[in-house]
């Protein structure tokens, strides 16, 4: 027994004391196997699934790296019944492989007869096969890659696919030589991406995630298909393609509600690829419309379910994810496990933070006391409108306020989900909002002003979460959310975390109504941040003008 910061527990569930000295370290060797649950102040809850397993082993994790981990930082001896099935489970992964046969097309081997057996006895299995070639070979019909990956992985045995990618049609592309290159954290990255052919990278919102891309763009020397959220998103990823590479404006299009330009490099938004015409998804041709080399997903997290399905008939094409958390609340984690691919790069928060390449960060929750008559009207309310009521309580006005007044001059952002609400606040703080049905052209005038300094304020819904470059902003208040999201919550920090040109701390504060779900919420949003070592502050609003609250940093 050792006084490590680790309790492991027979269920698979890992208890973290915060405090520990080594807390931070024993984060670090459990991030890439097991994810957070809970994170209360001192005692934080992982663990240990089978997707987390196999993202591990499929990022060249082996089992003994995660059986050192578990026991090198236990302070109790582990269950050896957990350490059997950690073993055994991560040795599930690629007992079976998807391979190109010359004689026979794409293929299933088996590493181990039984498996095979086993899942072709599969009712939803066998027509996705062709005929048996030998004992430990069957023919997989090409159009059944993708869905053969997903049922694989729900019975618990996820195949390797080692089938290879069609190189695409081939189109230059180099790395712009003015002065800049790529950061180390980011090249492994690529690399960690292209030997994998296809997968997921996941780098904290600032940390250049479009440097990545531009990389393996360069890499595949190939037409590529960059899929984003929105129309200012894909622009941005214009303006960086055009400043970081060879490519020309002639050579990028953009595929959005606007226009619809397919050219060697296309950019188009998930919401025009799942526009519906008559009943059917009509953009969705775009996949076809030439031979890609590479498809990028840029916020792979938000990947639409109709995009999934198109994702399935994709998997001769090199697919990248870009994301700063693997998060999906709808719980498909998995499906981006089978048709993106495995998690192949995964960088923590903090670690990018000490190398200078982010910045530093605090976060605090205000909680506030709802009025007499708030807390009357909230508890008689219906259950589907009490969060609705508490999120948008008139009593967060004043604390936002206090708050802007503790940061003159600093360029923020107020942000929130419910239209009405940020409509009163843009009137009471005297400053604009940007909103969903804010048109493209004045989002980006205003995006634009923002960025020159000539705004240091602006109150924005939900659009802003991601791909939004604001490296000026160094204060967030979140005044409401989609209910408990956790890959919101770290967008929205995201925002801010562009290193400042004055070294100047971040700050983050939520405006929570306390004793309503609205802390319940708040709560499980913050897990994916806990996960990275942000520690949130507690404090009373009426505390505001007090010392609880950080000073100006």
């Amino acid at each position: 027994m050792t006084d490590g910061p680790l309790i492991v527990q027979s269920d698979k569930t890992l208890l973290l004391e915060v405090d520990h000295e080594a807390a931070a370290a024993a984060r670090a060797a459990i991030a890439p196997f097991a994810e957070l649950e809970r994170a209360p102040e001192h005692m934080h809850t992982y663990r240990v699934t089978p997707l987390a397993l196999w993202n591990a082993r499929a990022a060249g994790h082996d089992a003994e790296q995660v059986v050192d981990a578990l026991v090198r930082f236990s302070r109790y001896a582990v269950p050896q019944p957990l350490l059997v099935d950690v073993v055994d489970t991560m040795g599930r992964y690629g007992r079976l492989q998807l391979t190109n046969s010359p004689a026979h097309g794409l293929v299933l081997v088996a590493l181990d007869r039984a498996v095979l057996e086993e899942v072709l006895r599969q009712k939803k299995i066998a027509p996705m096969l062709g005929a048996r070639v030998d004992d430990d070979t069957v023919v997989v019909h090409p159009s059944e890659r993708g869905p053969l990956k997903q049922t694989l992985l729900k019975i618990g045995w996820p195949a390797e696919d080692l089938a290879g990618y069609v190189d695409g049609e081939a189109h230059p592309i180099a790395l712009a030589e003015d002065g800049w290159s790529l950061r180390d954290y980011q090249r492994e990255a690529v690399d960690g991406f292209w030997a994998g052919g296809s997968g997921v990278v996941v780098l904290p919102c600032g940390a250049g995630k479009t440097l990545v891309g531009a990389a393996a763009m360069v890499q595949a020397q190939a037409t590529t298909l960059i899929l984003v959220t929105n129309t200012v998103a894909g622009r941005q990823w214009k303006r960086e393609l055009i400043a970081r590479t060879s490519l020309t404006d002639d050579e990028i299009g953009e595929y959005s509600g606007e226009r619809k330009q397919i050219r060697p490099v296309t950019i188009a938004t998930y919401q025009v690829m799942t526009r519906r015409s008559k009943g059917e998804y009509r953009n969705l041709e775009l996949f076809d419309s030439r031979d890609w080399g590479l498809i990028i997903y840029d916020e792979v997290h938000l990947l639409p379910a109709p995009v999934f399905r198109m994702t399935a008939d994709l998997q001769s094409r090199r697919r990248l994810g870009l994301t700063a958390t693997l998060v999906r609340e709808d719980g498909r984690e998995g499906d981006v496990f089978s048709l993106i691919g495995p998690k192949r790069y995964d960088a923590p928060w903090r670690d990018i933070q000490e190398q200078g390449w982010i910045a530093p960060a605090e976060c605090v929750e205000v909680r506030v006391t709802l009025t007499d008559a708030e807390r009357l009207g909230y508890a008689t309310a219906d259950a589907d409108e009490r969060y609705r009521m508490a999120s948008t309580a008139r009593t967060k006005l004043p604390v936002v306020e206090a708050i802007l007044d503790r940061h003159p001059g600093e360029p923020t952002l107020v942000i929130g989900a419910y239209l009405d609400q940020l409509d009163e606040l843009g009137e009471a703080l005297g400053c604009p909002v940007i909103q969903g049905s804010t048109r493209t052209k004045k989002r980006e005038d205003l995006f634009d002003a923002f960025r020159a300094g000539e705004l240091n304020r602006l109150v924005v819904s939900k659009v802003a979460n991601f791909s939004i470059d604001l490296p000026e902003a160094t204060i967030a208040v979140q005044v409401s959310g989609t209910f408990g999201s956790r890959q919101e919550e770290a967008q929205r920090l995201g925002r801010l975390l562009r290193p400042k040109g004055d070294g100047r701390q971040a700050h983050f504060y939520s405006v929570v109504a306390r004793d309503t779900l609205d802390t319940d919420y708040a709560a499980h949003r913050q897990r994916f941040l806990a996960e990275q070592g942000y520690a949130y502050r507690i404090v009373d609003a009426d505390d505001l003008l007090g010392p609880a609250l950080p000073e100006r940093g």
